[in-house]
């Protein structure tokens, strides 16, 4: 009998610490497929959002989208606190290819921000952002670390409209032009004093590897499956960079 006991207490121990080891092994893995369905939604979002607003009659210009270097797109920025509260966003970045900028678009990027104007818009719930990066400078100044904006690159309110051009002096000079949706609304919206950055632990998440802004960027990565809308999107809008010497 007492053997008997033994034995059960040693199989219950046996299966317990079995499971504790499985539990532990599995965990991390489970929560990287989690993390990288995120990513995945994430991606897929943000295409969305973009064919959304390059094919309404109110969205962002196309003569503009023609001149940009890189694209940004965050989804569902949300404000946490009531009235006053930090704001924080997630989303990715597309780059046409090559040292001057005038290949087919890059593979996404994975970005975050926060701080400044990012969050919510006159009470809505959340609010979706696209920003076109105008120069070089611009784009290497977020690919390469956190910028802030304002500081690092300058940025403006875009011109909104099929046909809208960038006018104002501000607006012609801005490195960056930004906009932003909110239940509908549409409208140009000035970001300066948010920062950017390539968020490191997404960019892992998705591509299944540390992989940095300017590795994805360089074509070290294929594009993800998640981002066939948003790449085919671009390709048929705004398939060649317009600006002075990149045709």
């Amino acid at each position: 009998m007492s053997n008997d006991k033994t034995y059960h207490q040693f199989a219950n121990t046996w299966w317990t610490i079995s499971i504790a080891i499985l539990l532990c092994v599995l965990t991390p893995l489970l929560g990287r497929a989690d993390d990288k369905a995120t990513e995945q939604d994430r991606v897929k979002d943000s295409g969305n959002v973009l064919k959304d607003l390059l094919n309404g009659p109110n969205g962002v210009p196309i003569n503009l989208v023609n001149k940009a270097e890189c694209i940004i797109v965050l989804p569902s920025v949300k404000k946490a606190g009531f009235i006053i509260g930090a704001s924080y966003g997630r989303g990715i970045m597309t780059c046409r290819s090559g040292e001057n900028f005038n290949g087919a678009w890059s593979a996404p990027i994975m970005m975050r921000s926060s701080g400044g104007s990012f969050g919510l818009q006159a009470g809505a719930q959340a609010t979706d952002y696209v920003i076109l990066v105008m120069n070089d400078k611009g784009a290497r100044a977020v690919m390469n670390g956190r910028a802030k904006l304002g500081a690092d690159a300058s940025i403006a309110a875009g011109p909104v409209g099929r046909t809208a051009e960038a006018s104002t002096t501000a607006t012609m000079s801005a490195e960056m032009l930004s906009y932003s949706r909110s239940q509908g609304a549409f409208a140009g919206v000035s970001l300066s004093g948010s920062t950017l950055a390539p968020d490191a632990g997404a960019n892992e998440n998705l591509y299944g590897k540390k992989v940095d802004g300017k590795e994805i960027f360089s074509g070290s990565v294929q594009p993800p499956p998640s981002a066939q809308e948003l790449l085919s999107t671009l390709e048929a809008k705004s398939p060649s960079n317009a600006s002075r010497g990149k045709q």
